[in-house]
């Protein structure tokens, strides 16, 4: 099962990664607490995340829905 990828702020759709890239996300990015539902996603983010072995289509995405602002907050919901 795939998961899409949402944009907390807009509700946009950022797109959809495999079950394995968000894994990958929840074993490398720091959860607030156990019902905490989003990331925050930075440049920094992304940096550290292709460091660490991200996915050249999971990094794309999240470049792109970051751009030029100071970060984003993403949700996700199986599809």
């Amino acid at each position: 099962m795939d998961v899409t990828l949402i944009n907390k702020s807009t509700g946009a759709i950022l797109g959809t990664i495999s079950r394995k890239d968000f894994q990958f996300l929840v074993d490398n990015l720091e959860e607030e607490s156990s019902r905490d539902a989003d990331y925050f996603i930075d440049s920094k983010t992304v940096d550290f995340l292709a460091d660490a072995g991200g996915g050249v289509p999971l990094l794309l995405m999240l470049r792109e829905a970051v751009g030029n602002s100071d970060g984003i907050d993403i949700g996700w919901k199986d599809v």
